[in-house]
């Protein structure tokens, strides 16, 4: 297995660019199963989480090809309605085919999704509201095996929490359907804007995208189209976090500053000076860090789950103690016990993390837990006196492209081993 051996104790500079977001890319890469016809989806970022939805495009037929950063699908070879578990228990938001599928060829059969473990994840939402749509659903020994007669039908479906990946679910499902469709409580975060932008350029009739009340008016057929794919603001925040914890200045490209309002506050209350323009966020962080008062994760728009990790990295050297509160999964603190291999002060209770900061981290072998969890402890490490080395990385390989040759290229020292 790979591993990356980072030195501490340099600091970041330069200019880095972000790329496309995976949370952008996945659904739009399994949308591109209603457009008939070929879409090309610039701007998609090169990951494992990538890779495995192009597996399974090609597995139903679909023809993929990838160029740079255009990934190139023609969906009129579609001839499955199934996925394999191996693929299906690559990632989690391998259930985001199941609307599509089921939309386009009239069934679809699936296990369980796979992915990070970070506690209950339940797809109840999802299938609770495709059977809204007219969807008929099996649960059996851990398969889904589900049934549409003729064509779904729109109807209102009222989500008892903004879940991204249910609202994703729906619109996908929702789009080629039968009459109106009408989600309330949805989920607002850019990356189902994006989503909604793509499919309207493939004709699909979707309004208020970004709001709580999103209307889907269903068309008979959808056509390939182009489309670039969102800058990622998770990667955004985890150069941002790295920098700060480096006591470094960045520079960073092809961002929305927009995207990440709720947590720019939080790295000015630690002392980094912060200035956003358009398209651009550049971060110059003090010699010392101060602690955050409190971070609350929230839907959008508010403090994003995903940021959680990186943040929590950044604050363990920072005067003063920082808490933390975990609002949307309930075992996202595995990457505490980590942290605390290198020296971090930290307590978890719950939902709860308190974190003192302390004046140095040491370098230790650390296991990445999960995909944010590993990018805290590359950040950790780039900070800890002497060697860390971060063991188990392709959780970071499902959400980061090239982060250690990045890394390298603003001033960090790390090398993968394998």
């Amino acid at each position: 297995m790979s591993r990356l051996i980072i030195e501490g104790n340099h600091r970041l500079n330069g200019t880095v660019s972000i790329n496309g977001a995976k949370n952008s890319a996945l659904p739009v890469l399994a949308a591109t199963l209603l457009a008939r016809g070929t879409s090309e989806i610039h701007n998609c970022p090169l990951l494992s989480d990538v890779a495995a939805s192009v597996r399974i495009l090609r597995y139903l037929g679909c023809t993929v090809s990838r160029s740079g950063s255009c990934v190139t699908v023609d969906s009129l070879g579609l001839c499955r309605s199934d996925i394999p578990d191996t693929l299906m228990r690559e990632m989690r938001s391998s259930i985001v085919f199941l609307g599509a599928i089921a939309a386009r060829t009239g069934e679809a059969h699936m296990s369980f999704p796979g992915g990070c473990e970070l506690g209950t994840r339940p797809i109840d939402l999802h299938l609770s509201a495709l059977r809204q749509l007219g969807m008929e659903i099996i649960e059996e020994r851990g398969r889904l095996e589900c049934k549409v007669n003729g064509r779904l039908k729109g109807t209102t479906i009222a989500l008892s929490f903004p879940s991204v990946g249910a609202t994703e679910n729906i619109l996908l499902a929702s789009v080629t359907a039968e009459g109106t469709t009408s989600i309330l409580n949805a989920a607002r975060e850019p990356e189902i804007i994006d989503l909604c932008k793509y499919l309207s350029r493939c004709g699909a009739r979707i309004s208020g995208a970004g709001e709580s009340a999103v209307t889907v008016e269903g068309v008979d057929t959808l056509y390939g189209c182009s489309h670039a794919v969102m800058p990622d603001r998770i990667e955004t925040v985890t150069y941002m976090a790295a920098a700060a914890i480096t006591g470094g200045s960045l520079v960073l490209k092809s961002v929305n500053p927009e995207h990440i309002a709720t947590v720019l506050p939080a790295f000015e209350e630690a002392g980094c000076n912060i200035i956003s323009s358009d398209g651009e966020i550049s971060i110059v962080s003090p010699k010392r860090l101060h602690r955050i008062r409190s971070v609350r994760t929230m839907p959008y728009p508010g403090f994003p789950t995903d940021a959680q990790a990186p943040t929590m990295a950044m604050v363990t050297v920072a005067d003063g103690t920082s808490v933390f509160i975990e609002n949307i999964f309930e075992s996202r603190y595995k990457h505490a016990g980590e942290l605390m291999r290198l020296g971090a002060r930290i307590k978890t209770e719950g939902r709860v993390a308190v974190v003192e900061g302390v004046p140095r981290l040491s370098g230790a072998q650390v296991d990445c837990t999960d995909l944010r969890g590993g990018a805290a402890l590359v950040i950790a490490g780039l900070a800890a006196d002497g060697i860390t080395e971060v063991t188990q990385i392709h959780h970071i390989d499902r959400g980061y492209e090239k982060l250690e040759q990045n890394l390298c290229g603003l001033g960090a020292a790390i090398k993968r081993v394998e």
